[in-house]
């Protein structure tokens, strides 16, 4: 239930955060790459993936792999940095107290979030802390 909720906070926040809401575009380069680099990153994640182990919610599945090879190699949860990146771009584009409100909101829901899918697979990998000690959570070297 608690995965679901946090999914459920996720896709509202990014949903608001999508709204336009009638303001001008500010600075859509400089979104538009952090957008794209999420994206990137997001595809790449995807990619290293076997078919039926990706999972939105932060619940480990029956018979999951960890995966480790191509962008899990540098951080744990490229999907969550996918998300951040690709709406911090929204937010640089509409560049509003409100994008920013809703973008410290989305921080720390996947935070939360992050914290918890750690839990559990710390729960159910002996390998996961040797993972753990190799890479870093959403940030390469640094976090």
């Amino acid at each position: 239930m608690k995965s679901k909720i946090l999914v459920g906070l996720q896709f509202f926040i990014i949903f608001l955060m999508i709204l336009p809401l009638g303001t001008e575009l500010r600075h859509l380069y400089i979104g538009l790459l952090l957008l794209v680099m999420g994206i990137a990153i997001g595809l790449l994640a995807i990619k290293e993936h076997k078919r039926g182990n990706f999972n939105i919610r932060p619940d480990i599945k029956e018979n999951c792999e960890l995966v480790t090879s191509g962008v899990y190699a540098y951080v744990r949860h490229p999907m969550y940095l996918c998300v951040l990146l690709s709406m911090s771009g929204i937010a640089v584009i509409y560049f509003t107290y409100y994008e920013f409100i809703l973008l410290l909101f989305l921080v720390v829901i996947l935070l939360v979030k992050l914290f918890y899918e750690e839990h559990l697979w710390q729960c159910h990998s002996s390998f996961y802390e040797e993972y753990l000690k190799r890479t870093k959570r959403l940030i390469p070297f640094v976090f």
